[in-house]
């Protein structure tokens, strides 16, 4: 990838980069490689081949500004068949945000049907016309191949997502690392209005049953609800082959801070 990533490495630490600044504040990160790099540093540090990262869950409690950030990561449990990893992103010497996951030991699927949702039926990224360069999603921090529904309208939105920079300098992304730094999108897509976004996610949830096979990921909202400024949302993710994974997420009303 050429384009700018969102951090590079300093010792310890991870640099923020331009590319990495969220839409709440010029001076702030994005929730979305929060929600990357504990992931990726969880999977980089405690991962391996015969488990998967079922479960992350971000907490996102302060909006980190581009400071150097430091993860630390904690094993809570380390079992034949479940691990459970703590992580911490600190920005700046001041804790912002954590997680929490889940891996579980790769086995069989035992014998019987289960119900499931019906196939999506959806057309591949590659036949849907690229979005006009004008329109493209916080200055080209990602890339997107929009299904149906808009975010000017109020209706069910589905679309496919690539990511386009490195989240670490000299990194290759990894399937979970693509899940993972997308999943912040679940906010955006259910709970964006016909007035624009006006709620700021505080955490996100992924389930996952299967990593990714390409690099299209595609979201399809399947909920959203709100009450006294605090909103829910919910999607279902795909990759090119079928349903993979869910993402969640909780959020507060929240007004945009201009560029001073």
């Amino acid at each position: 990838m050429t384009n700018e990533p969102f951090f590079t490495i300093q010792g310890t630490h991870y640099v923020p980069t331009p590319a990495a600044r969220g839409p709440w504040n010029p001076n702030s990160l994005h929730g979305r490689v929060i929600a990357g790099l504990l992931g990726a540093e969880i999977e980089r540090l405690h991962g391996s081949a015969d488990f998967i990262p079922a479960r992350l869950t971000v907490d996102m409690y302060r909006l980190p500004d581009l400071s150097p950030v430091e993860v630390t990561t904690t094993v809570v449990r380390a079992g034949n068949r479940i691990k459970v990893i703590d992580a911490e992103f600190i920005s700046g010497g001041v804790s912002a945000g954590r997680a929490t996951c889940q891996l579980l030991k790769r086995t069989e699927n035992p014998e019987g049907a289960v119900w499931k949702p019906a196939t999506w039926d959806v057309p591949k990224p590659q036949d849907l016309s690229p979005p006009d360069p004008a329109r493209t999603p916080m200055g080209g921090m990602w890339e997107t191949r929009r299904i149906t529904g808009d975010f000017a309208t109020v209706m069910q939105r589905r679309m496919w997502i690539r990511e386009v920079r490195e989240l670490v300098e000299g990194r290759a992304l990894t399937p979970f690392v693509r899940v993972a730094g997308s999943a912040d999108f679940a906010s955006p897509a259910a709970n964006i209005g016909d007035k624009g976004l006006e709620f700021i996610n505080s955490d996100v949830t992924v389930y996952l049953h299967r990593e990714p096979v390409s690099e299209w990921v595609g979201y399809e909202v399947i909920n959203h609800g709100a009450s006294d400024g605090v909103a829910i949302g919910e999607c279902f993710i795909y990759d090119e082959q079928g349903p993979i994974s869910s993402a969640s997420c909780a959020a507060l009303a929240q007004r945009r801070l201009a560029p001073s």
